[in-house]
C-alpha cells in the first residue's frame, strides 16, 4: 500500500516543515508494516510538497496511525495535509 500525502508550505516555514517531516517518518518508519518512504518538493513549485510511505497492507498503516509515538510526533504534521485522496494499493 502506498500512502501519499501533499502539502503547500509557504517559503518561510520550508526550514520548519522539513524537520517535522524528518521526526514524522521516523515515527512511521518504527511502526510495524513499514517498508519505506521519503519527502520531498515539488520541481516546479517550490512551495509544494510530498511525503510518500509504503506498508506491507492498509492494516499496518491503519494501525501506524494509531500508535501513540506517530499521534505525537506525526500527525501535527499529516493534519497540514491537502485534504484529497492518498491511499492507494499496489
Amino acid at each position: 500500500m502506498i500512502a501519499i500525502a501533499r502539502f503547500r508550505i509557504p517559503a518561510a516555514q520550508i526550514q520548519q516543515f522539513s524537520a517535522d517531516a524528518d521526526i514524522a517518518l521516523a515515527a512511521l518508519a518504527a511502526c510495524d508494516g513499514f517498508e519505506s518512504g521519503e519527502f520531498g518538493q515539488n520541481t516546479d513549485e517550490p512551495d509544494l510538497w510530498a511525503l510518500a510511505t509504503i506498508w506491507k497492507n492498509v492494516g499496518s498503516y491503519r494501525r501506524a496511525l494509531s500508535n501513540n509515538r506517530v499521534k505525537m510526533e506525526a500527525v501535527p504534521m499529516l493534519a497540514l495535509a491537502i485534504d484529497e485522496p492518498g491511499a492507494y494499493t499496489r
